[in-house]
């Protein structure tokens, strides 16, 4: 596991090469590869041990980026528009099979990444079934040890108080409130 501090160059390079980050979010500190990268995305789930069928939600710059991936009506749009950027993630159908969870956050660095990445798998940075963190220390101590791990480790410090993000179900009308 390497450690550097945010340096947008060096991460764009390494999700390029197929590694999993810890990076910072919005919210909470997370996991993050290529979406488009099933080799990067299986050790997502390794080193997260989390569940297959649960899917992982994608990180997206933008709306447009969001209308490539799932179907979004003009209602489902101007929702959008009113919770993004921020800490909402949406479940849309998605243009492949089944359901697509997508989100913009809030956060110039993983926006940054996602323009020169393209969408990015990510999840909290914690073992399944653990509290997710904004102490870097937490973090790293939950994947000290562990068989799997993160390639690379952008450390900016400790985040602000945040829980991970409301997540918001778009497939029905009204929207239901699956995470608040």
């Amino acid at each position: 596991m390497e450690i550097i501090k945010p340096d947008i160059n060096e991460a764009v390079k390494a999700i390029k090469e197929g590694k999993v980050l810890v990076c910072p979010t919005d919210t909470v500190y997370g996991l993050i590869c290529d979406a488009k990268n099933k080799k990067a995305v299986e050790k997502l789930y390794k080193i997260k041990k989390r569940p297959k069928w649960k899917l992982l939600p994608i990180f997206v710059k933008d709306i447009k980026m969001a209308k490539k991936l799932a179907y979004i009506s003009k209602k489902q749009e101007d929702f959008l528009g009113k919770v993004w950027p921020g800490k909402t993630t949406v479940i849309l159908k998605s243009k492949k099979k089944g359901t697509i969870g997508l989100r913009v956050p809030n956060h110039k660095f993983v926006l940054g990444l996602a323009k020169h990445t393209g969408p990015l798998a990510e999840s909290s940075a914690n073992i399944s079934g653990r509290p997710a963190s904004t102490k870097i220390k937490d973090v790293l101590r939950q994947f000290d040890k562990q068989k799997y791990q993160p390639d690379l480790v952008i450390d900016a410090g400790n985040l602000l108080k945040a829980k991970p993000s409301k997540v918001i179900d778009l497939t029905i009308w009204p929207p239901k409130i699956l995470r608040q």
